[in-house]
């Protein structure tokens, strides 16, 4: 029987931030004339920054910053700066660059690296870190994190938040967004059709989406006779939970591996609900508009597309309640979170502290609650939940979205899933294109083991 775990909400305590290598002096004891007593001595602790940096250094210091965003992220980020720039005890001066995308980010820092144009703060993947790391370009930020002075406190971040960015004993980056990709459940739909909770197991979800199918024969318009299921979904994270809610996976030790039987079963299962007509593919509307219209009981979707989908069915007069839910599994249900980290990439040790500093002050609670409301992702904090309180009654489904965060995995940490995960959306895909019969899907995972191993 699976568990479902709330959110953990735990305080954070930022460690003081005071001056690098200040001293305290330990206090002497003092004597009192005829006393008898042993004097009380009240000592302290010696705090000095480990980093080696005088602050006097980080005044004026100019640091520049590429992001993958555009449009409202990217109007946020450079009001972010802006307040950095002018409120920050240091001095310190940030210039931010947008690159417009991931790829396009990636593809100019990788340029970059060679010349002294290369910039000191990189909002990128973390597979992309993975890959620079392995250039010997990236700082590790372990020292940084730990810092007596300039630390940050860990504790208050989800374990599949931080963990992601940790490789062999070395912490290439940070966090700097995270997401997940859910399913989305029509629970008013669902109890008509006599079903009074969300699939607890992949028989579940067949059951519901079949049954939704089977409701759509009953008028008489023969168009949507193969609608009213699952809308298949192709984007390699709703690949990569499917597997995992089967037990399966895409890595074994550390090496590739798709062909294996909890693998087959979670392929061969989504290919047969496609043969019974309880999965469809949509061209002409998008997904979501099909949810609102009643011809898909399921869809997947990010979380940041859920104020999307509540404005879709405000905007169509439907009143249906609808959940998000993660992918069943018959043991575990499966949810993959996903997202953009902080990189800093190795220069001066006065730069790297700048560069960590501006980071750093990116993830308190005032900044993390606003990237919320602005993106409508995750918040970094367990913290930050406490400033969240009216975002959370206005949006519903988000509250129920965090709440599975402790069911969350991190993506594979290989440099590579950078071409793997690509390449695992466009093997699902093909399976659909060719019609592939669900008793040969092990054909296609042989293939795209092959495939991941050639990209490694």
């Amino acid at each position: 029987m699976k568990n479902f775990f709330s959110l953990l909400c735990i305080t954070a305590i930022l460690v003081a931030a005071c001056s690098a290598n200040r001293v305290i002096s330990t206090a002497r004891p003092t004597s009192t004339a005829g006393s008898t007593k042993t004097p009380k001595v009240e000592s302290t602790v010696e705090t000095t920054s480990r980093l080696n940096v005088n602050e006097k250094a980080l005044n004026g210091l100019e640091i520049t910053v590429w992001t993958p965003w555009y449009g409202i992220e990217s109007s946020l980020f450079d009001s972010f700066v802006k307040d950095f720039n002018s409120k920050n005890e240091w001095g310190i001066k940030v210039t931010a660059q947008s690159q417009i995308n991931f790829s396009n980010l990636y593809e100019t820092v990788t340029a970059s690296l060679p010349t002294a144009e290369k910039p000191d703060l990189v909002i990128a993947l973390p597979e992309h870190a993975l890959g620079w790391n392995t250039d010997g370009v990236v700082t590790d930020l372990t020292l940084y994190v730990e810092d007596p002075i300039y630390g940050i406190d860990s504790n208050d971040f989800a374990p599949v938040f931080w963990d992601q960015d940790v490789t062999d004993g070395v912490r290439v980056a940070i966090p700097a967004q995270r997401s997940a990709r859910f399913l989305l459940w029509n629970e008013t739909w669902a109890g008509e059709l006599g079903f009074d909770s969300p699939p607890a197991a992949p028989e579940d979800f067949r059951q519901q989406a079949c049954r939704a199918q089977q409701s759509m024969l009953k008028d008489e318009s023969a168009q949507n006779d193969f609608m009213g299921g699952w809308i298949v979904d192709t984007a390699p994270t709703t690949v990569y939970a499917w597997l995992l809610a089967f037990e399966g996976g895409v890595l074994e030790s550390h090496d590739y591996r798709f062909s294996t039987p909890n693998n087959i079963d979670a392929f061969k299962f989504l290919r047969e609900l496609s043969e019974k007509n309880c999965a469809w593919q949509t061209v002409e509307t998008t997904p979501i508009t099909s949810f609102v219209n009643h011809e898909a009981i399921f869809i997947s979707a990010s979380l940041e597309d859920l104020p999307t989908v509540a404005r879709a069915f405000a905007g169509a007069n439907n009143t249906d309640s609808w959940k998000v839910i993660p992918f069943p599994g018959e043991n575990n249900d499966a949810l993959v979170v996903y997202g953009s980290s902080y990189v800093i990439l190795k220069s001066t040790n006065e730069e790297q502290l700048a560069a960590w500093l501006f980071a750093r002050w990116l993830l308190e609670n005032e900044q993390d609650a606003r990237w919320v409301e602005t993106t409508h992702l995750f918040p970094l904090r367990t913290s930050t939940i406490d400033l969240l309180a009216d975002y959370k009654k206005t949006h519903p489904q988000w509250a129920q979205a965090i709440t599975f965060l402790p069911l969350g995995e991190v993506q594979p940490q290989l440099a590579s899933w950078r071409k793997v995960k690509t390449m695992l959306g466009d093997g699902f895909a093909q399976m659909y294109r060719v019609n592939l019969p669900s008793g040969e899907v092990a054909k296609i995972l042989a293939q795209m083991e092959s495939t991941a191993r050639d990209l490694k």
